[in-house]
């Protein structure tokens, strides 16, 4: 089986990421995934696990702990979701992507225990993303990594990810997303998250909303399980930043650490207070994590897509922001981050996005708006986004596909005009695609 060939395999099962995700509980039943994984020989077990959900920030949290743990020297495993280019990037250990022949190789080698759980089905049939999941943890398990650091794919309760037992249990900050399947509410929502808390393990959460604070507590509480609080049991502040990335200091409980990240947006300093403060649970159990390399792992960080700044002058920026608290969020970095007379923004976004909420957030800072659509079988049409557009007053061009679109916002921006993709990662990524065959100086 060459590399082709087995994305051709993984694409063959059911994928929720491009055909939507149903509400009803039973198509998720993780009996099915425990099964595959104990033909596999529980390769879940053999390593040390942190386990990450929320609805904003879960990725670069998961990159900010495996950076650091690497910088550790303990061998660590990453599995992230979505991925911008290619499926390798969702495995990877001490920051390598799985080559393309350890990839093919794993799915030859899975392909004939996925094959008899699927006939058997007693548990219902697996789906891309559990035979994803599972992969990692086979891969992981070949690498002898002393840690995985996962992240959930949505939710946590019915994730496939959640058939491990973690060390510590991190929640980022949720919001209203995937209203469809978690539920219409952030307590709801918040309840699904809660999914990842399991008896007697320590939980550290970001900053949350009044009502899904009030739940995780709630939680905590019932499941014996120690809940240390971002802005409370751990704080930080910013030291300063430009365009090269960010400096802050966090207040832990075991010490002070002075740190630089690649990244920008002040989002991104409650990301790695969050990180630092799962990094100290794992200290408390005895793991030598020296402040001195997690800000080495730290400083060396590298998450394409969120809030990347692809030119500075004029400034051209790729945002993955989907829903009203990203959107928000990025309204707030462009503005502190660069000074600009008007700004054009190319949007795109999933089928099941909150547009009204997003454009509503994006509107007041964008003159024009060009709308397109990715490539992913989920993906938006254009109309619906420029009719919501119209309602504020602002009349969107159409551009059937990223590229074009990006090549026609070029064209029209001016010397003090901001470009902005943003709305989606399948945009994003599309986006950086287009970027890299453009000459984009400055």
């Amino acid at each position: 089986m060459n590399y082709q060939q087995a994305i051709d395999y993984i694409n063959s099962y059911t994928d929720y990421e491009k055909i939507g995700m149903p509400h009803d509980p039973a198509f998720y039943d993780l009996r099915r995934v425990d099964e595959l994984l104990s033909l596999l020989g529980d390769p879940h077990k053999k390593a040390g696990s942190v386990h990450i959900t929320g609805t904003n920030g879960k990725g670069s949290v998961a990159v900010m702990v495996a950076a650091a743990l690497t910088a550790a020297g303990y061998g660590t495993g990453l599995y992230t979701s979505p991925h911008l280019h290619s499926w390798r990037e969702r495995i990877r250990v001490d920051g390598e992507l799985i080559s393309e022949a350890e990839l093919a190789q794993l799915v030859a080698d899975l392909k004939p225990y996925v094959e008899a759980v699927n006939e058997k089905a007693t548990y219902g049939q697996l789906t891309t993303f559990e035979f994803l999941t599972c992969m990692a943890f086979a891969y992981f398990g070949q690498k002898g990594v002393k840690f995985q650091v996962l992240e959930v794919g949505m939710g946590g309760k019915f994730d496939a990810t959640s058939v491990i037992t973690p060390l510590v249990a991190i929640i980022t900050t949720i919001g209203l997303d995937h209203t469809d399947v978690l539920g219409s509410t952030v307590a709801e929502i918040a309840a699904e998250k809660c999914g990842i808390i399991k008896p007697d393990i320590p939980v550290v959460i970001s900053p949350q909303p009044p009502e899904a604070a009030q739940v995780i507590r709630q939680t905590c509480a019932e499941r014996g399980a120690k809940l240390l609080v971002v802005g409370k049991d751990i704080k930080w502040r910013s030291l300063g930043s430009d365009l090269d990335g960010q400096q802050l200091k966090v207040e832990g409980r075991k010490g002070n650490y002075e740190l630089s990240i690649p990244i920008l947006g002040e989002h991104q300093l409650i990301n790695a207070a969050t990180a630092v403060a799962a990094l100290e649970v794992l200290a408390d159990g005895g793991f030598d994590i020296p402040a001195p390399k997690i800000a080495g792992g730290f400083k060396q960080l590298a998450w394409p897509g969120r809030f990347q700044v692809l030119r500075r002058n004029p400034p051209l920026v790729v945002d993955g922001a989907h829903n009203i608290d990203a959107a928000r969020g990025l309204k707030k970095a462009l503005k502190q981050y660069f000074d600009f007379e008007r700004a054009i923004l190319v949007m795109g976004a999933s089928d099941d996005k909150n547009i009204a909420g997003v454009v509503a957030e994006l509107v007041p800072i964008f003159d024009r708006v060009i709308v397109t659509r990715s490539r992913h079988p989920r993906a938006m049409a254009p109309a619906p986004l420029a009719a919501e557009f119209a309602r504020h007053g602002l009349k969107a061009l159409i551009a059937e596909d990223v590229p074009s679109a990006l090549s026609q916002a070029l064209a029209m921006a001016g010397k003090k005009e901001l470009v902005c993709l943003a709305g989606s990662l399948f945009i994003v990524g599309e986006a950086l695609e287009a970027a890299a065959k453009l000459s984009l100086n400055g």
